[in-house]
């Protein structure tokens, strides 16, 4: 049985991203064990929280750094937000993995955005294959992502301004939004990710 490593890196969220995988016959290993995600078929780092979380990921990042090399990757939310150099919430670094900074979500809306939102997808986007233009999927964020290599972007949202809400780049994939909460598209997501 194939199996997925959910990195518990105390940004909670985890019992129901491990729930949302088991419905596709994987196995969902809740770690912070770099054994477990270098033994692992795909990396799941999830995350609702504050970017300070990302300093837990410290004596993990071999092991993660090693899994975004060459393994099915996907960060969600908080672990979206991870993968860039820097955030403006917190003084700490980043994974690095992109470059690009964390930044407040502007304009005159209402903070945190929590709720229901459209992506637009980017063309040849992997993750959305076979989901429509009005799927809606599920927020709750402050910050966003704000990539050097607008290549990388597979997806934008519209709250206030315009966000980016999902990446891409050959086996790293990343969601602001919360598939794990978003329905029958959010489950598709998933299962598009696993059929990678």
């Amino acid at each position: 049985m194939r199996s997925v490593a959910i990195i518990d890196y105390k940004a909670g969220n985890l019992r129901s991203i491990s729930q949302a995988f088991k419905k596709f016959g994987v196995k969902p290993v809740v770690t912070a064990s770099a054994e477990d995600i270098e033994n692992a078929d795909y990396v799941v780092l999830p995350g609702v929280g504050a970017f300070s979380c990302v300093d837990n990921l410290i004596g993990l990042s071999g092991a993660i750094y090693n899994a975004l090399r060459k393994k099915p990757f996907l960060g969600i939310c908080l672990g979206m937000q991870a993968l860039f150099d820097r955030s403006e919430e917190a003084g700490n670094d980043g994974l690095k993995v992109f470059r690009g900074k964390v930044k407040r979500l502007r304009g005159k809306v209402k903070i945190p955005h929590i709720g229901w939102n459209t992506v637009e997808k980017n063309r040849g986007g992997s993750l959305f294959s076979g989901i429509g233009a009005d799927a809606y999927f599920y927020f709750v964020h402050s910050y966003s992502v704000e990539p050097t290599d607008r290549s990388i972007v597979a997806g934008t949202t519209k709250y206030g301004g315009s966000f980016v809400s999902a990446i891409e780049k050959d086996n790293v994939f990343a969601t602001q939004f919360h598939p794990e909460k978003s329905g029958k598209d959010g489950l598709r997501i998933l299962k598009n990710f696993l059929d990678l």
